[in-house]
């Protein structure tokens, strides 16, 4: 990891997206990901192109962590999982039925990868304006406490 005095802030989303092509572990190709890019309005902002959505990827945010150093991370759009009944957090990989410590070095085996979740309780939230962690209601100050366990450091 690197190591600094200076603090940085990191910004992800409460899910995953992506507009590219390729390999995306926990991609929701069903009436999940559709309303989740719906309510998300995840559309490309120059081409239009709807963004492919997926369960939010703590192998891919740890290793992004481990490259960049965040110290503190801002999690968006949490309201935009309010009307699902359960969520999913990718918490591990495995391939052939194997766990993967840590996101894998060769691209190729992004293809084998078989994501391992944690599902917690969904449910509609009362709206909050954005703002710190002790102003969320209770659901979501639950997620965010757990994110924050499975990943190590603060969230704002």
């Amino acid at each position: 990891a690197v190591v600094s005095t200076q603090r940085y802030g990191g910004v992800v989303k409460a899910y995953t997206t992506t507009c590219r092509c390729g390999t995306f572990p926990t991609e929701l190709t069903n009436d999940i990901g559709e309303k989740m890019a719906d309510i998300g309005h995840e559309y490309g902002v120059t081409t239009g192109r709807r963004r492919r959505c997926g369960w939010l990827d703590l192998v891919v945010l740890k290793y992004s962590h481990v490259i960049n150093g965040f110290t503190k991370l801002a999690v968006t759009k949490l309201d935009i999982l309010d009307t699902f009944p359960e969520l999913n957090i990718c918490v591990g990989y495995k391939i052939n039925g194997r766990d993967i410590p840590s996101f894998p070095a060769d691209h190729n085996l992004l293809e084998k990868i078989e994501p391992v979740y944690k599902t917690i309780k969904g449910g509609r939230c009362l709206q909050w304006s954005a703002g710190r962690l002790k102003v969320c209601p209770s659901k979501r100050r639950c997620t965010l406490k757990l994110y924050r366990s499975l990943l190590g450091y603060p969230l704002r």
